[in-house]
């Protein structure tokens, strides 16, 4: 089994000694072994060669974490900080980042994309050109990946880190897990629908042409590049804000996006719209959406009650009964 946590850079030793010493010591880092996942393939991307933390890096790597909120941000700057201050102490002069603020709450109001946007965004990622001769473009992957992201509601990291292995399209699901690549570490069941199936065979159809060998082996990663590399966060990041600025859709700033992860506050929106107006009990309606998110507790699915009725005020009276449940009338639930 590939390991994800694998790193290739040039930090690289320093981010493994420090999660050996830290498991040794018998804490639970998968926090820290994603975040060190994502700073390895942004060193590779900015052509690090010298093993060596600056200011200019670390700047660098902050304008790239738009998708974050401040809790997360301040998380994963403490750890690179951490890296920076292992390798002083192992003779390695490195800068050592400021921590941002962090605000005491995860208040933020996701933007939940309409379906007519939705659908002009797809129709845009079709359309999409190559603008560089680099082999390491993930042109070829990204409208399959965003329409998995929208009607899956995976996590970014979670989409990226799929394998052939865990694409089933005989059982229409996706094994969500199975290389240690959710948020919780725990593995899960994903159904695909027909639509996106037909999006997931047009995908292979296409890569099976990339004169990629063992591109079609078991433990081979899904979502690739056009020199068979694995598509980064990063990667869809970029080319997600491009697509829906063709389609008019403003970016609103640092932390406020559109972000990728909006995606998956989409789909919860849409989903539990669906099966409302279906007929759904709402009670019902959530165990579902929360086992799809792999979610562990309802408490965590809850709050897309609220967003769900403040972005369709037609639903309101159908979930009042929820809403009364989980949230005060002082909230502004009423």
């Amino acid at each position: 089994m590939t390991n994800p946590f694998n790193y290739k850079g040039v930090l690289s030793p320093y981010m493994k000694a420090i999660i050996r010493m830290k498991e040794a010591c018998g804490q639970t880092i998968l926090s820290t072994k994603w975040t060190y996942k994502e700073f390895d393939e942004f060193t590779i991307q900015y052509d690090l060669t010298e093993p060596i933390i600056t200011k200019e890096l670390t700047d660098a790597w902050a304008a790239t974490r738009l998708n974050d909120c401040s809790r997360t941000l301040h998380g994963k700057c403490s750890r690179i900080a951490q890296l920076a201050k292992y390798m002083n102490e192992h003779g390695i002069k490195s800068y050592i980042m400021p921590l941002p603020k962090c605000d005491n709450d995860r208040a933020f109001i996701p933007y939940i994309f309409t379906e007519t946007q939705m659908q002009d965004i797809f129709n845009k990622t079709d359309l999409l050109l190559r603008e560089s001769h680099r082999k390491d473009d993930p042109i070829v992957s990204i409208p399959c990946l965003l329409r998995l992201l929208y009607s899956t509601g995976l996590r970014i990291t979670e989409a990226v880190s799929l394998r052939n292995k865990d694409v089933d399209l005989e059982r229409n699901m996706l094994r969500v897990g199975t290389w240690t690549n959710t948020k919780n570490g725990e593995e899960r069941l994903v159904p695909i629908c027909t639509s996106l199936k037909d999006n997931l065979l047009k995908y292979l159809h296409y890569r099976s042409m990339l004169p990629i060998k063992g591109i079609t082996a078991t433990d081979h990663i899904f979502f690739v590049k056009l020199n068979g590399e694995a598509v980064s966060s990063a990667n869809v990041y970029r080319w997600f804000k491009k697509v829906y600025t063709h389609c008019g859709i403003a970016y609103r700033g640092e932390h406020f996006g559109p972000r990728v992860h909006d995606l998956r506050h989409t789909m919860a929106s849409h989903s539990l719209v669906k099966m409302i107006r279906e007929g759904m009990d709402i009670y019902a309606a959530l165990p579902l959406l929360a086992a799809c998110l792999g979610h562990k507790a309802l408490t965590a699915t809850e709050g897309y009650v609220r967003l769900t009725c403040s972005e369709y005020p037609d639903l309101l009276q159908q979930c009042s009964s929820l809403n009364n449940f989980i949230y005060r009338k002082d909230d502004g639930i009423e």
